[in-house]
């Protein structure tokens, strides 16, 4: 299925809700509205034809310019029967950065969710289990966002004189 007839398919089941966005590695994707996410993806994984059963991978984007949707989730989905993929995305603000949980749709998504949580600060609502996964608990920043330093400027190895310069 290609982009148009998808897009086709999604306006005929999701009327304005899904809104196409430039396609990427020959990839259709979409944005839906983050209070229309959890009808979209069971309407997706339970349709006869159009069947996305498998989550490939959730992720989080931080995009800082874009003010009131700094934070995204990202949806990679596949449909096993016709081996289609599909990229949805949904996009929240830095302020309040609240997705509705999936894991009772996908439930590989825990892992995915937690991950999520732990690198952007996006709080999944709903999930069963939502706490640092891969960081300290006593860590308080989220060091995927883009403010985040890349270096700790207080360490004597990384210093310029070691380089040459």
């Amino acid at each position: 299925m290609n982009q148009e007839q998808l897009t086709t398919f999604l306006q005929q089941e999701f009327p304005d809700v899904c809104t196409a966005c430039p396609e990427q590695s020959n990839i259709p994707c979409f944005e839906i509205p983050v209070n229309q996410l959890y009808r979209v993806l069971s309407g997706l994984f339970k349709h006869q034809e159009q069947a996305y059963t498998f989550l490939t991978d959730l992720c989080g984007v931080h995009y800082p310019e874009a003010k009131g949707r700094e934070l995204a989730v990202v949806y990679h989905l596949h449909n096993l029967k016709s081996n289609s993929r599909l990229k949805l995305k949904v996009f929240c603000s830095i302020d309040k950065p609240e997705i509705p949980s999936i894991t009772g749709i996908f439930a590989g998504a825990n892992w995915m969710e937690r991950e999520t949580y732990d690198f952007y600060g996006i709080r999944f609502l709903g999930h069963p289990d939502l706490r640092r996964i891969l960081n300290m608990d006593e860590m308080v920043a989220f060091p995927l966002r883009k403010e985040y330093p890349l270096e700790d400027p207080t360490r004597e190895d990384k210093a310029d004189f070691h380089f040459g310069r």
